[in-house]
């Protein structure tokens, strides 16, 4: 099986273009191409393959459907579907611009930006965030949006190890913004990003009750009302380079907790993503570059 390793901003997924190979059991194969001692390595599996029937009548000229490293199926992930995008338009699979692609999201339009005849940057439409809570989904009631509610109780953080100290050391604020951009996403803020231990907190977060479908979280320190850095725990992944969907949601997550403007630049471990939530029609607009690494071939196990 043929495959090609790519990355958005650090956040790297092994890619096979269902078009003309076969990934039979992609669960299965998730966990085994993502380990990065025994594996190709990567925060996961992502398929490029014929939209279904709904995603034609739609416009979508390819469909991604995304595997987390430990086998979960996603609904979306940003810096993925700007590397899809990539690969159909330098691949001839669709050199089409702008470029639809069929996501658990729905059907995303996205725009491509070329360099020497290739893609290296994309423009990703990821639509309205979605505030209702049971369509996050979080399990508090009484709310129609959970937008700056008490953290620290809300999530019991002062009883998660390493014990209450790691609150003050980062600054923690004692506030939480709950939404979704098709996969659900928890934002923190605090005054020291680095200083939050997020290999320990960031698994209890992940699972935790209020969550039935598990949570990206992300710890966000703002600079300014236009810039910001985040550190962010990916559910089923772990610690990761990037995330664009959890970038446009700590967007979406400083307007309207009014602690950045609607046009912001995110700064992740693994680079930078430029962000915007478009006033005129609600939407969130993210871009950021798409990278090829390499291609190989997968012996079948």
């Amino acid at each position: 099986m043929r495959f090609t390793k790519m990355h958005g901003i650090g956040n790297d997924y092994v890619y096979v273009d269902t078009f003309h190979e076969s990934a039979a059991d992609p669960q299965k194969l998730a966990v085994r191409i993502s380990d990065r001692h025994f594996g190709v390595g990567g925060d996961g599996l992502i398929l490029i393959g014929p939209p279904t029937e709904e995603g034609r009548r739609q416009g979508a000229h390819v469909r991604m459907r995304m595997f987390n490293a430990d086998g979960s199926e996603a609904e979306m992930c940003g810096n993925g579907v700007r590397c899809v995008a990539k690969y159909a338009y330098d691949h001839q699979i669709a050199m089409v611009n702008p470029l639809r692609v069929q996501t658990g999201r729905g059907v995303l339009t996205l725009d491509l930006w070329m360099q020497h005849g290739k893609v290296n940057q994309v423009t990703v439409n990821m639509g309205r965030p979605i505030l209702n809570p049971k369509d996050i989904p979080v399990l508090i009631t009484g709310l129609d949006k959970v937008i700056d509610h008490p953290a620290l109780a809300t999530l019991g953080l002062a009883g998660m190890p390493p014990g209450p100290d790691w609150i003050k050391a980062c600054g923690l604020e004692d506030r939480m913004t709950c939404l979704s951009l098709g996969n659900p996403h928890l934002v923190l803020y605090c005054r020291r990003v680095e200083r939050v231990p997020l290999e320990i907190v960031g698994p209890l977060l992940e699972k935790h009750a209020l969550f039935p479908r598990r949570v990206n979280v992300h710890f966000v320190q703002p600079h300014n009302q236009g810039e910001v850095t985040m550190r962010t725990w990916e559910r089923g992944s772990g610690i990761t380079l990037g995330c664009g969907t959890g970038a446009a949601a700590v967007c979406a997550a400083g307007v309207l907790t009014d602690r950045t403007n609607r046009i912001i630049l995110a700064n992740l471990p693994g680079g930078r993503l430029a962000l915007k939530w478009n006033q005129t029609d609600e939407c969130l607009y993210m871009t950021g570059p798409a990278v090829e690494v390499y291609s190989g071939e997968w012996p079948e196990q």
